[in-house]
This record gives C-alpha cells, sequence and structure tokens, in this order.
C-alpha cells in the first residue's frame, strides 16, 4: 500500500507540472509576473524549491485559500502559480503532508476522495472564470476549428489517480467515504484537513 500512495502521488504531481506548463505555455504574460527570467523558471520555481506550497507573493496561502486567489479578477500577481500551488498543496494536505509513506501509515480516503471533487471544481472554476469585460482569467481548453482539450486530459488523470487511491484506502481500511454531488455552478470546496 505504501509504495501504491507514493506512485498515485508521484503521478499526481507529474500532471499538475505538465498542467503548470501547459497553463504558462497559453498565459506567458503570468510567468512574467512572476519575475522569473522564464518559464522554466517559473515551474522550478513552483515545483522544484522546498518552500512547503508557500510562497510570499501568494501571502504564504496554501490549500484552498490560494487557489481561490487565482479567481479573484482583482489579483495582479501569477495566477498560474495561485492555482498550481493551490492545487498541489490541497492534494499534499490531503496525504498529510507526506511525501514517503510507510506500512503503519493511514490515509485518509474521504480527504483523497475530497480533493477529487476539488480538482473537478478548480477545473470548472478555470473554465468559467472571467473578469469585468468577459475575458477569461487564464487561458485553457479552446473550441474551435481544432479543439484543444488537453487542459481537460490532464484533469481527469489527475481526478483518476485520486479517485482509484481513495476507492483502494476504502477498502483497506473498511471505512466508507461520503460521496458529494455538487453543482458546478454552486460547487464549494470541500475540507482535505
Amino acid at each position: 500500500m505504501d509504495r501504491f500512495a507514493e506512485a498515485h502521488q508521484h503521478r499526481v504531481f507529474v500532471s499538475l507540472r505538465r498542467l503548470a506548463e501547459k497553463l504558462y505555455r497559453r498565459n506567458p504574460r503570468e510567468w512574467r509576473k512572476s519575475g522569473a527570467p522564464s518559464m522554466d523558471e517559473a515551474l522550478a520555481r513552483i515545483f522544484e524549491v522546498e518552500h512547503g506550497w508557500r510562497l510570499e507573493e501568494l501571502g504564504n496561502r496554501r490549500d484552498i485559500d490560494a487557489l481561490q486567489l487565482a479567481f479573484v479578477p482583482e489579483y495582479q500577481g501569477d495566477r498560474v502559480a495561485a492555482f498550481v500551488v493551490g492545487l498541489a498543496s490541497m492534494v499534499q494536505s490531503a496525504f498529510g503532508d507526506k511525501v514517503e509513506f510507510y506500512l503503519l501509515d493511514d490515509l485518509n480516503a474521504q480527504r483523497i476522495y475530497n480533493a477529487a471533487r476539488n480538482v473537478e471544481i478548480a477545473a470548472w472554476k478555470l473554465a468559467s472564470a472571467r473578469d469585468a469585460d468577459g475575458r477569461p482569467l487564464l487561458l485553457s481548453n479552446e473550441m474551435g476549428e481544432v479543439a484543444n482539450l488537453s487542459f481537460e486530459r490532464e484533469f481527469g488523470r489527475i481526478i483518476g489517480q485520486l479517485e482509484v487511491l481513495s476507492d483502494v484506502i476504502e477498502v483497506k481500511t473498511e471505512r466508507t467515504v461520503t460521496r458529494v454531488v455538487q453543482s458546478m455552478a454552486t460547487a464549494v470546496f470541500l475540507p482535505v484537513r
């Protein structure tokens, strides 16, 4: 179980990094807001620095608090960093802030399930959040002559990894997960702590 959890966690973070790169490619103004000299440096700042998922520019917010900052129209900072740090730290919280798991470690299936639902909500908000002029706050999927749904695929991978892990933990611990159905228009982020 410990290796299984580590493998799923690793795959989720690989997908989050891919998602961040895709968002920076579609929204290059965002990595420039961070002060990084390149997109690669902006990605490294998010994923390769030991900061405990707390960036000073986000007011050291984590989890849902950081994620919601990306959807505030008045926010002038790097929205991609807020979005990805929010998602990554939320997932990390669902894993009990652990990166290595041992035989006796307990993971909470409900928290991981809630994280999967939160990723769904974040994907919907990403696609629907607009500024006062009706422009998307962040560009992601694109519908046109050639549809670009690569963001949806990446979100689907993350959600799938979290759901499978939640199901396995649920069976292992014999604790039932409370399944939640929400309307996306009124959806609220679920607790992961």
